[in-house]
């Protein structure tokens, strides 16, 4: 697998948030759904800093996970949503 197919196969498009029950729905490049069940110990990291409040996410934003893909340690949020429309390939 080349490096660009193995960084395509790890970003995911956040679906949906639910905050209250700390639910994060992804869609993955095979454009299935994984729903994920985020703890109080899951960190949100952009370029606006390190939380552990999943509003810091939105649907559209492009993210990565680390550890556990059912219940991640840590979501890496690489381009929010409304970045999209300044992305050089438009």
């Amino acid at each position: 697998m080349s490096f660009t197919e193995s960084l395509q196969q790890s970003r995911m498009m956040v679906v949906s948030v639910d905050k209250s029950t700390g639910h994060v729905r992804v869609r993955g490049e095979s454009e299935t759904c994984t729903d994920l069940a985020c703890s109080d110990a899951t960190l949100v990291v952009s370029d606006e800093g390190t939380s552990a409040d999943l509003g810091a996410l939105s649907p559209g934003d492009i993210v990565r996970l680390e550890g556990n893909q059912t219940g991640p340690r840590r979501i890496v949020v690489l381009r929010h949503a409304w970045n999209e429309l300044t992305s050089p390939e438009w």
